[in-house]
């Protein structure tokens, strides 16, 4: 019986036995208790892997009752419950047949009596050993190339299990393959071996380990049975012919043949290779044949392999063939000449033996003797082979590489004009010889000095690049295998103009000018190509005031008098054709001051002192004028007034003349008799006035009136601010007698 059996219906039978058992056992006033209780392990607490395993629980109980009291007896292995059963006996047993390496662990009991309970120490159960494996093979005889499955097995052992199995040789007891598998979730593993050439009569064996507690438990290694191999292929074997001795000129025949079983579906490939070199190969037969003409080339060891699948087998042959004549050799005067020059060619053969001779070039037979000789030309160049033939056999000779080099033509050298060489912009200066020949070696100097180096293998021009920041010159210099000497190209002179980079603006004399005096600006840049374009800006106008193109670098404006309206702030942009593509430069700012001349300002000194002594003249004359008014004004005003419009002053007012004394304080007032000022409401009756007698003649235009006489005219000063004119009020009186 397995732990299995008990750790579900017996445990639910005994919660229900308990159940019923306590309502009885509570109701007795007997008095009990657990003296001891322990576990036996028969046969002990290691068993071998098979043998049959007892738990015994013994508890030890006192009672007050005559009758043995019922309790229950509860079987645990790593702390779960697998059997449990009531008893009144002091002993019970749990029976484990053919125990396995799962039924090793920890185990304990306890014992239960109404509601008191006691547990024995725990007692760790080993296993020792693996139940044998089983092992099944799918066949007894087998075909190279084919494969064996096998099974192995143990039926009586829970999983995980771990197999390894093994390939082994009937007669050297060799391992040939091993492979280990492990199996979680079944107890046995189902593995495939191939059965390889070398293989004859074959085993397998089987072992089967399972982790117990802290460390690996193993079973015995069982073997299957045996499995006898048949071959599906044989060793190839080797033909030659014709046999014995082999000269050059034989016709060698080579044949590599096999036996196969009736067991197989396809044939085999077979290969014969020389080396490396596989020279002939055959799958749709039995035999493969190389077949050529015996050369001493042909020396050496062949090598015959059979294949299909994984399965290969292999022999070997060497060859040997005598040679009939040694190879030939061609020499030349020279390997490199001139053109125009002779080439001389002979071909010959160690020991001198009969054969015929051909000299070609490349493909082209060039002479039918051993000798050859030419003025030769630039299509003479290539490379150069003898051939000797003594009967069927035609050895070729070592070739020979002739160089005939043509003189170069002088070198053009020449750049792309088609735009103007900015400064530190890459331009590409270009070299070729159209004729010569190849290769040539082209040198770029630059001021006398090499500067780039270059080798063409055609007569293609050489491009060297460079970035001039100067004027500069160029030249090439050319050389190949020709015994000329170099050849030399004509100088290039490539102008590059230098881009504006830096404006400066500044001020010849001073910044603080004098009025009247000159102001002389300069803008100036560095290094820059002409023609270069000036212009000159105050700040915050967007067209300049002055403008010039120089091929200087600097350019001047000057105002020969300077005012107060040439202050301000001044800069200046300069550019030329190197700059048409961005904005032009700009300059500094600049501040410039106008400040008045010395004797300017002394004549306004003395105007300004002219002025304030004119007002305060002329403020003391009023003064004086008022106060002279002042004492007057008592006798003009006891005077009676007289009409001031008769006959003679109505004429008077009718002409243009007085008309225009309008201007000078007169009002045609006709109300009243007296002259009254204009501004009479406008000003205080207190100011003071100043009246000045003046006798005036009458114009000759009244000399036909009636009345004539004198009138005596009071002239009335008043100032009433000193930047307006004076204003004049005249009175006239008739004189005391009438005339």
């Amino acid at each position: 019986m397995h732990l299995e059996w008990a750790q579900e219906g017996k445990m639910w039978l005994g919660v229900l036995l308990m159940l019923l058992l306590c309502p009885s056992l509570e109701g007795q006033e007997n008095s009990f208790t657990i003296n001891h209780i322990y576990m036996e392990i028969l046969p002990g607490r290691e068993v071998q892997n098979g043998q049959n395993l007892t738990l015994q629980c013994v508890v030890d109980i006192s009672t007050t009752s005559h009758i043995k009291p019922q309790h229950w007896v509860l079987f645990y292995k790593d702390d779960v419950l697998f059997h449990n059963i009531s008893s009144v006996d002091t002993t019970e047993s749990y029976f484990i047949p053919q125990a396995r390496v799962y039924d090793a662990g920890t185990y304990k009991c306890t014992v239960i009596l109404n509601n008191k309970e006691k547990t024995t120490s725990e007692y760790q159960v080993l296993v020792k050993g693996v139940s044998d494996p089983r092992v099944i093979l799918d066949r007894k005889e087998a075909i190279e190339g084919g494969v064996v499955m096998v099974n192995c097995s143990v039926p009586e052992e829970k999983p995980p299990v771990q197999f390894t199995i093994e390939k082994l040789e009937l007669h050297t007891n060799n391992s040939k393959q091993k492979k280990k598998k492990k199996s979680y979730d079944q107890n046995f593993v189902l593995l495939e071996f191939s059965v390889e050439e070398q293989d004859h009569i074959i085993y397998f064996q089987c072992q089967a380990s399972i982790f117990s507690e802290t460390h690996m438990e193993y079973s015995r290694t069982i073997r299957s049975e045996l499995v006898t191999v048949t071959e599906s292929f044989s060793t190839p074997k080797f033909h030659i012919s014709p046999e014995g001795v082999i000269t050059e000129g034989d016709q060698l025949h080579i044949r590599c043949t096999i036996q196969v079983t009736h067991l197989i579906e396809a044939f085999p490939e077979i290969i014969i290779q020389k080396d490396k070199e596989i020279v002939a190969h055959e799958s749709k037969d039995l035999e493969a044949t190389y077949s050529v003409m015996a050369m001493v080339e042909h020396n050496g060891n062949y090598t015959c392999k059979v294949e299909r699948s994984w399965i290969s087998k292999v022999s070997s042959i060497v060859v040997n063939i005598t040679e009939l004549f040694s190879k030939p050799k061609l020499e030349s005067s020279t390997t490199r000449l001139d053109q125009g020059k002779s080439l001389d060619l002979w071909c010959s053969i160690p020991g001198a033996p009969p054969a015929n001779f051909t000299i070609q070039k490349e493909n082209t037979t060039v002479s039918e003797s051993q000798n050859f000789t030419r003025i030769v030309s630039a299509r003479d160049s290539g490379t150069y082979t003898c051939r000797a033939s003594v009967g069927r056999v035609v050895k070729r000779s070592n070739a020979v590489q002739i160089t005939v080099c043509e003189m170069l033509s002088t070198p053009r050298i020449f750049y792309d004009s088609g735009s103007e060489v900015i400064k530190g912009q890459t331009i590409a200066v270009s070299c070729q010889s159209v004729n010569g020949t190849a290769p040539i070696s082209y040198h770029l100097l630059k001021a006398n000095t090499i500067l780039y180096s270059h080798d063409m293998n055609s007569n293609e021009p050489a491009v060297f690049k460079d970035k001039p920041t100067k004027d500069v010159e160029y030249q090439c210099i050319v050389d190949n295998c020709h015994s000329h000497n170099e050849m030399v190209s004509e100088v290039l002179r490539v102008k590059v103009i230098a881009p504006v980079d830096e404006v400066k603006l500044s001020i010849l004399l001073k910044e603080d000018v004098e009025s009247g005096k000159a102001v002389v600006l300069r803008c100036s840049v560095n290094e820059a190509s002409g023609p270069i374009t000036f212009s000159f800006y105050r700040e915050k106008e967007t067209r300049p005031f002055h403008q010039t193109t120089l091929n200087e670098t600097q350019a001047i404006w000057h105002n020969s008098k300077a005012s107060k309206e040439h202050e301000g702030r001044y800069y200046c942009t300069a550019s030329n054709r190197a700059n048409h593509v961005k904005s032009s430069p700009q300059s500094n700012i600049l501040t410039v001051r106008v400040f008045l001349a010395p004797w300017i300002k002394g004549l306004i000194a003395v105007f300004v002192i002219g002025v304030i002594i004119a007002v305060l003249v002329l403020g003391a004359r009023c003064y004086f004028l008022k106060k002279a008014k002042a004492k007057q004004t008592p006798v003009e005003m006891s005077r009676p007034a007289a009409p001031l419009l008769n006959s003679s002053n109505e004429k008077m007012l009718s002409d243009p003349n007085t008309e225009a004394n309008r201007h000078y304080g007169y009002n045609e007032d006709v109300g009243n008799h007296a002259m009254k000022p204009i501004n009479e409401n406008k000003e205080p009756l207190t100011l003071d006035v100043e009246y000045t007698e003046v006798e005036v003649t009458s114009p000759e235009s009244y000399q036909g009136l009636e009345t004539k006489g004198t009138e005596t005219v009071y002239s009335e000063i008043r100032k009433a601010n000193p930047d307006f004119m004076e204003n004049r009020y005249s009175r006239t009186e008739g004189s005391l007698d009438g005339t």
